[in-house]
This record gives C-alpha cells, structure tokens and sequence, in this order.
C-alpha cells in the first residue's frame, strides 16, 4: 500500500490539472502560433510559466486505485500487476481468465 500522503497528493495535481486545463491549452495555442505577434506570445509564454506546476497534466501519475502502487499500472483496467493477478484469480475481474498451456 502507498502511503498516503503519496496518493493525496497525486490527486491534488489530478483536480488542479482538470482545473487549469482549458487555461493551459489556450495559452499553448497562443504561444505555438507562429503568425501572432512575438511580444503577444512572450506575454503568453510567461503567464504559462506563472501557472502552478502541478496543474500540468504530465506531473500526474497513474496509480492503482486499490493499493496506490504507482509502478505496474495497466491502464485498462486501472490497477498494479499485482492487484489485477488477484482479482483475475478470484475470478472477479470479467473476461480475464488464468492463461495455461
């Protein structure tokens, strides 16, 4: 199990990133766009750099939502290797089944 700590703050970033998001995506456009004005887009460069580092989607780390295990992550079905082996065993996870050969 994580600690706790650990997951509160990854969930922090996650709402502060949906937060920013819209902000943060106009502001890139303005900053990407090569026809605007140099000064227009510096202004949008720093005002990018003003907003909290951790509303940015990249410092967001997928976890297991049952242990918080960061490592291991299967995104379809948003667990660690090591909780998605024990539910596919306890047959609770549908349409996984125990590979044998």
């Amino acid at each position: 199990m994580a600690k706790k700590s650990s997951i509160e703050k990854n969930e922090r970033r996650r709402r502060l990133a949906e937060r920013y998001r819209a902000k943060r995506a106009e502001l890139k456009a303005v900053v990407m766009d090569r026809d605007r004005d140099p000064g227009e887009r510096f202004e949008a460069m720093l005002q990018l750099a003003a907003l909290p580092r951790n509303g940015a989607r990249v410092r967001v780390r997928n976890r297991c939502i049952l242990t918080g295990r960061p490592r291991g992550y299967y995104r379809k079905f948003g667990l660690s290797r090591i909780a998605l082996r024990d539910l596919a065993s306890e047959g609770r996870i549908p349409g996984v089944a125990k590979a044998s050969w």
